[in-house]
């Protein structure tokens, strides 16, 4: 008999356990108390934590309990038919923050089971995120080209005429020609570090292995500046190569990282490093009609307070930082060699728990690597 068919030859209806698992939607049933009953392989991913941990447990333990979610539930259960909402921001202790269209529908079998369908509405928003952050990358371009011919020019000549005054100025003046001297400096290295926004040439790429990227820069953090901190490795040993350039991811994540162990607390910071391959994420890249694919997700989270409320929106524009001393720059910078890989990076904050994701192409086989996984 062949595989797949019956008896009489009729091709077999698929199990329903293995559809459920293959939808990339989430997908979570809850009995008449909202107690998990099942989750799919989705929502695993989706809420971070696995079936045995999920099932048994009430929902409330995942997703907040003033969620709007619920009200959709209780709908759905008291009218008997099947309801939608688009727009609902699902928070919870693992989720972050998630902005998903829900479907709630009774399974039919009067004991008040439904089953409530996540699509995640995000992955647009993300990519309407991501061309902001380039745009806002454009505009630092375009600022330092202009800086280093309007201002970086005429300094070296007031640093010049200030030197040259220090020779004939007595004592008590030659205080305030060295100050104009190390302010013009400190203006100088400013437009040095933003000089590197003009360089428009596209990366030198090929395929690059993330962990050894990620080892490096835990090295570097470990003999630096985060000494007291504790990394953990949560990585995915048979993911592919990153299509990339090596240095500058070197240089993208030790931002990030170096961004989270300021931002850890002075007793039991830890970071968190991780590595995942999901599907079904693609970027229109323009100049091309096919879609980039980006599976390969990047993480680094920490347990520090979180980002301001009011920061998030600018996070990755030029000059925005809750440093002290910081110049705004350094998300920015990520912002760009993100978008020069045709990437995606994105973050979720909450107290004790803020992670950034940086979303890659992956090193196909008409690049001339393999890399262990079906195209």
């Amino acid at each position: 008999m062949e595989r797949g068919r019956d008896a009489a030859g009729r091709r077999r209806a698929p199990d329903g356990a293995a559809v459920l698992g293959a939808l990339p939607v989430a997908v979570v049933v809850v009995d008449r108390d909202d107690v998990v009953l099942l989750v799919n392989s989705a929502a695993e991913q989706f809420f971070d934590s696995s079936s045995a941990v999920m099932v048994g447990t009430p929902l409330r333990a995942h997703v907040v309990a003033d969620n709007p979610l619920y009200a959709l539930v209780r709908q759905a259960r008291d009218d008997g038919a099947s309801v939608s909402e688009d727009g609902i921001s699902l928070e919870g202790p693992r989720l972050g923050s998630r902005f998903v269209t829900v479907t709630a529908a009774p399974l039919g079998e009067d004991d008040g089971s439904i089953a409530i369908a996540m699509h995640e509405r995000s992955i647009a928003r993300k990519i309407d995120h991501q061309l902001v952050h380039r745009n806002a990358a454009r505009s630092v371009t375009a600022m330092a080209a202009m800086l280093a011919h309007e201002v970086k020019n005429p300094l070296s000549g007031i640093r010049g005429a200030a030197q040259l005054l220090e020779q004939s100025v007595g004592a008590e003046d030659r205080e305030l020609t060295r100050l104009i001297t190390e302010e013009t400096d400190r203006i100088c290295a400013l437009v040095d570090r933003m000089e590197v926004f003009s360089d428009s040439r596209p990366p030198q790429r090929a395929a690059v292995n993330i962990h050894q990227v990620l080892e490096h820069v835990r090295r570097i953090a470990q003999n630096g500046f985060a000494r007291h901190i504790r990394f953990v490795e949560t990585y995915d040993p048979s993911l592919p190569p990153v299509f990339g350039n090596r240095d500058q991811l070197i240089q993208v994540f030790l931002n990030l990282v170096k961004n989270a162990a300021e931002a850890c607390p002075s007793q039991g910071a830890e970071i968190v490093l991780s590595t995942a391959y999901q599907h079904g994420i693609r970027l229109a890249v323009p100049g091309s009609d096919t879609p980039m694919s980006l599976p390969l997700v990047v993480s680094v989270q920490d347990n520090g307070d979180g980002i301001p409320e009011d920061l998030r929106p600018h996070l990755f524009d030029a000059f925005v930082t809750t440093k002290l001393n910081g110049s705004g720059l350094g998300l920015a910078l990520v912002a760009k060699i993100i978008g020069d890989h045709t990437g995606v990076i994105e973050f979720d904050s909450q107290p004790r728990r803020t992670i950034f994701r940086v979303r890659l192409p992956m090193v196909m086989e008409s690049r001339g690597a393999g890399t262990g996984r079906e195209r």
